[in-house]
């Protein structure tokens, strides 16, 4: 980390008064980044760790981690390779479904995030934590697991924590492992990682918000309007465009070119885009014979955007070819094609001949389409309408489970993510809210109420940069100018 990482950690830690004027100018003298005087002073007992981990919240806009408190279920290590771990400085530390929670001593390793979103096909949550903490943690849990041992378990890790996986509290000693009898009782789906530390002013913030649900129930608009996306870009060739249509995503445009090249010459009617959310808006508006799909994309992934378009009952007939940089090898590719319903898997760089023949194989693979938009539009539309009706007769589990059904027939039908979202939000089920929004506000990136609401849940899980990022946008969508002023005061107070 720069020297201003270091002056901007010393100046939080001064202004949460734990450390004086004098402790920090000799801390400021001594040559180590952000991350290595929180780690020191707090190595020095000079500050304690949650005011290390307060501090780098603050400086990141992401909650800290407090590896003392975690309890590391270690097959989850499976995930990511020692040698990776110990490069990038960063752990696993809880896998929940289609979510994986991570400790990180430089959360600013983009390019690490979104490789193991990718690789692991989960949204990756990062948490900062203190970086010779999580070296020793590291070393220590992987070293555990090469012993057959099932968890680490850190010093102070809570009672509750330690009861859900059957240690005995009066027993557990300081930093173990653990392998438990065989009917160890899982955590909580909806609980965030042990030891997590918010900094104080996005903690006094997410207080005074709390879920919105003015527009709850508001069915008049289309289901699954996609909005605020760029038009779709057809080809234009002199041969006749008489064969199927076939879009391709891709964020390099010379591989566009020369794929849309390619198909336009043999007839085919190419649809083109860089992007993940306008890759949904041309599935919707266009229906496409075939998908040629970077693994990699800006805004949502390809894995995502496969892995909604084949559970779902609408578009699963759609064949799928998905391209990627990143070599995995063949068994990889066979992962893929099970954990995303690919029909075909190409790495980078390819051939020509593969391409084609990839295309054939995949067209011939893909399913026909046996139920009308019509007919599937009512279904999800009769679903929504089931949800929110169990809801407001107090059924809230009845209502989860049409909402999740409708999303089943058709997942770009915003309103049903929006809808569940809020549903999950009022079960304080944080994350699986977030992700519902998440995928409300991709489809339609003008609705102010999952904007809205978005930014409060972000905000909550104590991530204050993305709920800075969701309450700018709300202010741009906002209906008044009452409801402008009301957000750049929480702005103001966030910031």
């Amino acid at each position: 980390m720069s020297q201003g990482d270091k002056k901007q950690i010393g100046r939080i830690l001064l202004q949460q008064r734990a450390l004086t004027q004098d402790e920090l100018d000799k801390a400021l003298g001594e040559r180590s980044g952000g991350q290595r005087l929180a780690s020191r002073l707090a190595d020095e007992g000079r500050i304690s760790d949650v005011d290390a981990l307060k501090a780098l919240s603050e400086q990141h806009g992401i909650p800290g981690i407090d590896l003392n408190q975690i309890c590391l279920r270690l097959d989850d290590l499976d995930l990511l390779p020692r040698e990776i771990a110990e490069k990038h400085v960063i752990l696993p530390v809880l896998v929940r479904d289609d979510r994986l929670f991570i400790a990180m001593a430089n959360p600013k390793e983009k390019k690490v995030i979104d490789e193991l979103e990718f690789v692991t096909g989960k949204k990756v949550y990062p948490y900062v934590a203190l970086e010779r903490s999580l070296q020793d943690v590291i070393d220590e849990a992987y070293t555990l697991k090469t012993r057959g041992e099932a968890y680490y378990v850190g010093p102070t890790c809570p009672a509750e924590v330690l009861k859900k996986v059957g240690i005995d509290v009066d027993e557990a000693p300081r930093r173990r492992s653990y392998t438990p009898p065989p009917m160890a009782i899982p955590a909580e789906q909806n609980e965030p990682p042990p030891g997590v530390v918010i900094d104080p002013a996005t903690d006094k913030a997410s207080d005074t918000g709390d879920i919105a649900e003015e527009d709850f129930g508001e069915l008049s608009d289309e289901l699954s309007v996609v909005t605020g996306l760029p038009t779709a870009e057809e080809a234009s060739s002199p041969v006749p465009v008489t064969g199927p249509t076939v879009l391709v995503v891709d964020d390099e445009v010379d591989i566009r070119k020369m794929l849309k090249r390619l198909l336009t010459g043999k007839g085919f009617r190419v649809l083109e885009t860089d992007r993940g959310r306008a890759a949904l808006k041309m599935v919707k508006e266009h229906s496409p014979h075939l998908i040629i799909l970077d693994a990699m994309l800006p805004e949502v992934h390809g894995f995502e955007i496969a892995r909604r378009i084949k559970s779902s009952k609408r578009y699963q007939h759609i064949p799928i070819i998905m391209v990627s940089a990143v070599y995995r090898g063949w068994r990889y590719a066979e992962d893929l094609k099970q954990s995303c319903g690919v029909e075909q898997y190409i790495e980078k760089p390819f051939r020509i001949n593969d391409v084609m023949k990839a295309v054939e194989t995949a067209l011939q693979q893909g399913g026909n389409e046996a139920v009308s938009d019509e007919e599937i539009s009512a279904e999800a539309e009769s679903e929504l309408n089931a949800g929110v009706a169990a809801y407001r007769e107090g059924r809230l589990d009845d209502a989860v489970g049409h909402l999740k059904r409708g999303i089943g027939i058709d997942p770009l039908a915003y309103r049903l993510h929006y809808h569940l979202g809020l549903l999950y939000g009022k079960r304080s089920q944080v994350y699986e809210a977030i992700s519902e929004l998440e995928t409300a506000v991709q489809i339609n990136s003008r609705h102010f109420p999952a904007v809205k609401n978005l930014a409060i849940l972000y905000q909550k899980a104590g991530f204050r940069n993305k709920a800075t990022e969701m309450w700018e946008r709300a202010l741009t969508l906002a209906p008044d100018d009452a409801t402008r002023d009301s957000i750049k005061q929480h702005l103001v107070s966030l910031l």
